[in-house]
């Protein structure tokens, strides 16, 4: 394992044994789009470390012993198993509708989970960390959990709006308290043990604020696993749920399996890495290191806090009505498009926000648009110049460093855990490719070759690199569209087998051999814009035909330009070369572009909808005319075309093919 100062995230090295989980979900309901989100994203990361030839355990699965999941067993008329089976099931239809793959899926009431907790349970109780008292407090039923006073908004439960339950009974208590400093030496000399920075920042405030010891069991219930010590009891919903991490690679029930994925020390290296939502790493970050701390046992590696996916800016419950279906987008688009759309457009990390006409944007731009098109234009044209017989020539030395360049920046970024990042650098190579064919031209190659008057090796070595380009970009494409770029390499002549992808061999360029490309139809369709409906309760007094009405402009004549006025307007295309956000700006991005005669430095408002580092290697519209303005102390010299709909965050004015940097736009 090696350090890397890239916000403070692991970059993880490869050929070792990689161990990764999910948080485990209450299975009171079906799962969400918030849900599927942190399952997308690991998913992604576990793909990208077997594609690294990393030896991959991703282990999922369901939370089963909560008053929630209880309650509405009862309400289906159902015993609580017989309704936890029938949910595992709903589960996995979703999971598996979302290709996700996963090595391991374990519940809470499987008794290798049982034989796990009751373990723990007991060495804490034997060393003195379990002992009985009396607890009172308020308790969220939806969370599940016990809140201090501060941490209600007007005597609610933040999270779901509701008035926790004053609770008062005796339980036995876990000596959290004892752990604090043991905990704050572990975050100083384990710089990434949580992440991103922010999670961190608040773990480490709450340690120094001191620990209370918290309950581990509940009285008067019979839904959970018994204490052994006190089988009248059961034991807290969280404090099992947290074990499961260690039961799903053996804790107390396979030594050898433990021993190789979670205590294991030398070679290969172990990393254990949990994925969790944001609201739950106090749980994960302060009481699971503690509790391994009292087993004796070695600490995860990492835990990252992910963001939320927000819907009309809340978060998803289906007590507040904010939920989306996963499998509403997989039945109309393909489980590929909502992976890709949820690992680029979300700084992973941070929330984000879904929405039906942003989803459907970036499927027109990024799919429809950009790299669904170029696929059909590169294969139709190796069918129609070649019949899609293509031999290897050697490497187009621009477009071969563009993708060199590309899997150092790319494998960063995954190293990082920075997903979004890793998409955008891939279609930043997209747009190289497409850069690389408008340059080269192969129809001209082919109309000149036909002539006479042509070089058919020229156009034999475009077709062969746009193809292999196209490959590679599939490679590291693949974790997050796995069919979709399985497809794409179907069609430029490299048929999956079924084996595992492998960097090492399968993410080089290729300067020997000879493929077979296919032609077909377009991958993803571009959706055409809906029709707004005419309300049937605004109807006109007298019907007009609508020949003898035409509709009012938002124009009027009297107030549109000349085409000499527009002519003033001169705009350009640009590269983008650098891109950093403005300090103290939530909105700014300073820009240096390249307008083909010379480079500006342009500040546009494009911070909340882009990464500055996806910025960089993009082709954009400016106005190059425009009178230089001070925004925030910088002098912009120009300006970046966007479009800004109502209510929306601006998107960038995109070419189909982008010319090169300086050409004017008329």
């Amino acid at each position: 394992m090696t350090r890397t100062g890239y916000n403070g995230r692991f970059r993880y090295s490869t050929m070792s044994r990689f161990y990764l989980t999910t948080a485990i979900d209450y299975v009171n309901n079906r799962p969400h789009l918030g849900t599927a989100y942190e399952k997308i994203a690991a998913d992604v990361i576990a793909r990208y470390h077997r594609l690294a030839g990393d030896d991959v355990r991703f282990v999922m699965g369901n939370d089963e012993h909560s008053q929630n999941v209880f309650r509405r067993s009862t309400e289906a008329g159902l015993d609580p198993l017989a309704y936890c089976d029938r949910m595992e099931g709903e589960f996995r239809t979703v999971w598996a509708g979302l290709n996700i793959s996963f090595d391991d899926f374990i519940r809470t009431t499987q008794p290798r989970h049982k034989a796990a907790v009751q373990a723990m349970v007991q060495h804490a109780f034997a060393s003195g960390d379990i002992y009985e008292g009396l607890y009172e407090g308020w308790y969220c039923v939806s969370c599940e959990e016990f809140k201090p006073d501060k941490g209600l908004i007007d005597g609610q439960c933040p999270v779901h709006r509701t008035t926790p339950d004053w609770i008062k009974e005796k339980n036995y208590f876990f000596r959290l308290s004892k752990y604090r400093d043991a905990l704050l030496e572990h975050y100083a000399t384990h710089q990434d043990f949580v992440a991103p920075e922010p999670r961190r920042n608040e773990m480490l405030r709450l340690l120094e604020g001191g620990l209370e010891d918290i309950s581990v069991s509940r009285a008067g219930q019979a839904w959970g696993i018994p204490l052994p010590f006190a089988p009248e009891n059961v034991v807290y919903v969280w404090y099992d749920a947290l074990i499961n991490y260690a039961a799903a690679v053996g804790y107390g029930t396979d030594p050898a399996l433990f021993d190789q994925w979670w205590a294991q020390t030398g070679e290969p290296r172990r990393q254990v890495v949990h994925l969790v939502g944001k609201d739950i790493t106090r749980f994960h970050c302060v009481v699971w290191p503690a509790m391994l701390m009292s087993a004796g046992l070695p600490l995860p590696t990492q835990i990252f806090g992910h963001g939320w996916v927000l819907f009309k800016g809340e978060k998803m419950s289906k007590s507040l009505g904010t939920v989306v279906d996963p499998l509403d987008a997989v039945e109309k688009f393909g489980p590929d498009p909502l992976r890709l759309f949820l690992s680029k457009e979300i700084v992973f990390g941070n929330d984000g926000d879904f929405s039906w006409d942003r989803f459907e944007e970036k499927y027109n731009a990024d799919l429809a648009n950009n790299l669904g098109n170029l696929v059909s234009r590169v294969t139709a044209m190796a069918d129609r110049y070649r019949q899609g017989h293509l031999r290897a020539t050697p490497a187009a030395p621009h477009l071969a460093a563009a993708g060199l360049e590309a899997a150092t920046r790319w494998k960063q970024a995954f190293d990082d855990l920075s997903i979004d990042v890793a998409c955008a650098v891939v279609f930043q190579f997209v747009d190289r490719i497409n850069e690389y064919i408008a340059t080269e031209a192969p129809w001209k190659l082919a109309k000149a070759a036909a002539g006479g008057a042509g070089d058919n090796a020229a156009l034999d070595a475009v077709l062969w690199n746009a193809t292999e380009a196209l490959r590679v970009a599939a490679v590291m494409l693949s974790p997050v569209m796995p069919a979709a770029c399985d497809e794409i390499r179907r069609r430029v002549g490299d048929a999956p087998t079924g084996a595992q992808l492998l960097w090492a061999q399968d993410g080089q360029w290729r300067e020997s051999g000879e493929r077979f490309v296919v032609s077909g139809a377009a991958l993803w369709p571009r959706l055409e814009p809906k029709e707004t409906p005419v309300s049937e309760e605004i109807k006109p007094e007298v019907a007009v035909p609508a020949e003898s009405q035409p509709p009012a402009s938002q124009w009027p004549l009297e107030s549109r330009i000349s085409i000499e006025d527009f002519m003033k307007v001169d705009l350009r295309v640009a590269k983008i070369l650098t891109a950093e956000r403005v300090p103290n700006s939530k909105k700014l991005v300073k820009l240096t572009i390249d307008l083909g005669s010379e480079q500006r430095t342009l500040v546009a408002g494009i911070a909340e909808s882009y990464e500055a580092d996806a910025l960089v290697g993009r082709t954009v519209a400016i106005v190059a005319n425009l009178k230089p303005a001070k925004l925030m102390g910088i002098e912009s010299n120009g300006m970046i075309l966007a479009a800004s709909p109502d209510g929306g965050k601006p998107m960038l004015v995109a070419f189909d093919q982008a010319p090169a940097p300086g050409t004017r736009i008329r």
